[in-house]
């Protein structure tokens, strides 16, 4: 007999997405913020500068308070001076650290920290430090966000890994950081379903725990279910009025019954596939495909909803979330292993008060949760809380993911344009209200038109032969270029064919 022995590493997954060994931990801190982290003995901290150039201040606090280096293994540190600056500027998640480091007890004021990389440290560089004890490790990125043109040292990003010295028990997986104080914080485990009640203006996040897992999701107006109706999401009205497969945020964002009513929009969604076509998965699903018996979302769902007077189905029509479906060029339709990651989430808005039921998908028959199911969590907030509207924009298959922002000009913008759309991470007009596209084109032939163009991609060019190679790739005399001085041109091939066109923008 041969034995085959395996390489017990993380489960399969598909090629070009980020692939995370268990047992570590990936966060991106931006430029001119910080991120707190929670760390066992023997924890492994390691910081990357992807860029170069940005010094990293690395704190240690152990659970009484105290703040010294050499709970990091480090003889000497050095005042946590940027960490302290951020903080008091209220820089991006300052408001939570400095909140999170307070309900610990941990004063800034004499703290001391381990300073990584200077202002010449090449791109990619590294270091790592390995906590000695229990403790709570705040990773600060100083640096001035508003940068004067001349100076170019705006503060980077940089990539903090944790390397457990331990891996997590069931249920220990690390979940992204509450969106705001939460009245409902509860886990779901693989191959069941939970129902839970919320308010209307209350909002419900739905986290994949390990990422590749299926949530079905189905909500009931709780007034309905009062008088004795039983109406629930309707797929197929949900598509008809949003003229689209499934809601995302924006525009288009809610969920309908069968008659109509809105019941939830989508506020946040950092995955952006799902499916809308599918039943909850159902015993005879199940025995179709040679699994007589097996547990499914339709039987975990009606045991959820007995207490609530909901009648079993065989089959329940559910908004399937983080199911990677679609159709292909055959019009057949098929799905493959979905695209959430670890801690990925779609938040939701009930526009009424609701009995809802969230499953964490059984199926491990087929790629549907990526061969291995596994929890699902749920928090719901309340209703005096503000989110933006947004979606998730990785730059490229490995990165974290960034909610949708606004431009610089997007205040001015928004009185004017009803209709906002998702364009590389940010939102831009799609048109303006009382105009439309013919007279857009109008004003743009005979007038003047105002385009934001925010979200291009930005290329700094640096070095002793910057102005050569520019005054090599673009059509204008870049010599010309006065600092502080912006271009418009284009870059042409050898035989005079427009490659692209775009503005130069000399800094030095």
């Amino acid at each position: 007999m041969t034995t085959v022995t395996t390489d017990s590493g993380p489960r399969l997954r598909i090629p070009g997405l980020a692939d995370i060994a268990p047992g570590t931990e990936r966060y991106r801190v931006k430029g001119g913020a910080v991120t707190a982290l929670l760390l066992e003995a023997g924890d492994e901290l390691q910081v990357i500068d992807p860029e170069g150039c940005q010094p990293v201040e690395v704190a240690a606090f152990d659970r009484t308070g105290a703040c010294h280096t050499g709970l990091l293994g480090v003889e000497h540190g050095a005042p946590a001076s940027g960490i302290a600056a951020i903080l008091a500027a209220g820089g991006d998640g300052a408001a939570r650290v400095a909140a999170a480091l307070a309900d610990q007890g941990i004063d800034l004021g004499a703290a001391e920290a381990v300073h990584l990389f200077a202002t010449d440290s090449p791109a990619g560089e590294a270091a790592s430090v390995t906590a000695q004890s229990p403790l709570v490790c705040v990773v600060g990125v100083p640096g001035n966000p508003r940068m004067a043109p001349h100076e170019q040292d705006p503060p980077t990003d940089v990539i903090a890994w944790v390397h457990r010295a331990r891996l997590p028990e069931p249920g220990q997986e690390v979940l992204p950081d509450p969106l705001a104080d939460q009245d409902q914080d509860f886990r779901i485990p693989a191959a069941t379903a939970a129902a839970y009640t919320v308010a209307a203006g209350e909002f419900i996040q739905v986290i994949d725990v390990e990422g590749r897992e299926c949530s079905d999701f189905q909500a009931f107006p709780t007034a309905d279910l009062e008088a004795g109706v039983e109406r629930s999401l309707d797929a197929t009205m949900t598509r008809t009025l949003m003229g689209s497969s499934y809601p995302a945020p924006g525009l288009f964002s809610k969920f309908f019954d069968a008659g109509g009513q809105p019941l939830v929009e989508v506020v946040q969604d950092t995955v952006g596939r799902h499916d809308t076509f599918n039943t909850a998965c159902n015993s005879r699903y199940y025995e179709e495909m040679g699994y007589p018996g097996h547990v499914n979302c339709s039987d975990n769902f009606n045991r959820a909803l007995t207490p609530y007077g909901v009648a079993p189905r065989k089959g329940w029509e559910a908004i399937n979330f983080f199911y990677n479906t679609n159709l292909d060029a055959d019009n057949q339709l098929f799905f493959e292993e979905p695209w959430s990651r670890p801690g990925d989430y779609v938040l939701l808005r009930a526009l009424t008060d609701l009995v809802c039921v969230s499953s964490a998908c059984p199926c491990d028959i087929d790629a549907a949760n990526g061969w291995q199911p596994t929890d699902i969590h749920v928090r719901t907030y309340p209703a005096t809380n503000t989110f933006k509207k947004a979606t998730a924009f990785r730059m490229s298959t490995d990165a974290e993911p960034e909610l949708t922002k606004e431009t610089g000009f997007h205040a001015r913008a928004a009185e004017h344009p009803r209709n906002f759309t998702e364009y590389a991470g940010y939102w831009l007009a799609n048109s303006y209200t009382q105009h439309g596209a013919l007279e857009e084109y109008w004003a743009c032939r005979q007038k003047a038109a105002a385009i934001d163009l925010s979200p291009l991609r930005k290329y700094e060019v640096v070095g002793p032969d910057a102005e050569l190679l520019l005054q090599t790739c673009v059509t204008r005399n870049i010599r010309k270029l006065a600092v502080g001085q912006v271009v418009y041109t284009a870059m042409c091939y050898d035989t005079g064919g427009m490659i692209d066109d775009g503005t130069v923008f000399r800094l030095g």
